[in-house]
């Protein structure tokens, strides 16, 4: 059963919580898949994956890149998955899937990650999260503490 788990960002950034979640994603040997909300995001966190730390880089592609099966880490806005991933990173305002469509795909784990301090994004949020639960996916809910941990609420 794929598993959909859903991030509430409150105390730090997509920037800072997406990279250290696809390097454990790399780590475990598994490929990935981010979909964006728009273009302009996928651009900006292209850019951002190199040089996000001074000592290492997150290997990744998109489409301007050819070869998209040969990333470990694909990019895109659209619903595609030609690395074959098993794990899809949904983030500002991406969706699960258009209407009717089978929400899985290829997926075994789906990773929702949604700012919590913008009103928007948690409407988005609810939706899919309601989405995720009529498709019969096994859904979780993370919150993260002043620390930085993350904790399961549900």
């Amino acid at each position: 059963m794929t598993e959909a788990l859903f991030y509430h960002l409150e105390h730090q950034p997509l920037e800072r919580v997406l990279p250290s979640l696809l390097e454990k994603t790399l780590e475990r040997s598994w490929r990935a898949v981010v979909r964006a909300g728009s273009p302009e995001r996928l651009d900006a966190l292209d850019l951002h994956l190199w040089t996000y730390r001074d000592d290492s880089f997150l290997p990744h592609g998109s489409a301007a890149d050819g070869s998209g099966s040969h990333q470990p880490v694909y990019l895109t806005v659209a619903e595609d998955n030609p690395n074959g991933a098993t794990v899809l990173f949904l983030v500002d305002g991406a969706g699960l899937a258009a209407d009717g469509a089978d929400v899985t795909g290829d997926y075994q784990r789906i990773i929702y990650l949604f700012d919590g301090r913008d009103g928007d994004a948690l409407a988005l949020a609810r939706s899919a999260w309601k989405q995720a639960k009529s498709s019969g996916l096994a859904a979780t809910y993370w919150q993260q503490e002043d620390s930085g941990r993350w904790v399961k609420r549900a």
